[in-house]
């Protein structure tokens, strides 16, 4: 009979379970799926396992609000209107549109002709 040594298999890793159900996720795996303290994860049992999934407390398509450089920008409006800074005040949408189109250098009837406004 073949000698029966314990096969290592590379593509799979364990991890022991310590005292009050603590895990600890491999950081090989960790860093393949952008896992950072304090990430949340939802955990269910399928066919027998235990499955751990990456919850997105933020919805997918409101990421960008979240972002460094959008915060950052967040940041710079607030500290201006606690200084009492107002920004520009446009009187309708149409003075608003045609100040975009301006600083864009386009025209704005044609922008309003080609989206069909």
């Amino acid at each position: 009979m073949a000698d029966l040594k314990r096969r290592r298999r590379p593509h799979l890793v364990s991890t022991p379970v310590r005292k009050k159900g603590v895990v600890t996720i491999p950081q090989e795996i960790r860093e393949q799926l952008d896992l950072q303290e304090g990430d949340q994860l939802v955990v269910a049992v399928e066919d027998g396992r235990i499955v751990l999934t990456p919850a997105s407390v933020i919805p997918d398509d409101q990421a960008w609000f979240w972002s460094p450089a959008w915060q950052k920008k967040e940041a710079e409006v607030d500290q201006d209107l606690a200084q009492g800074e107002r920004g520009e005040v446009f009187q309708d949408g149409e003075e608003f549109l045609q100040s975009l189109a301006d600083e864009a250098g386009l025209d704005l009837g044609e922008i309003k002709r080609r989206a069909d406004v």
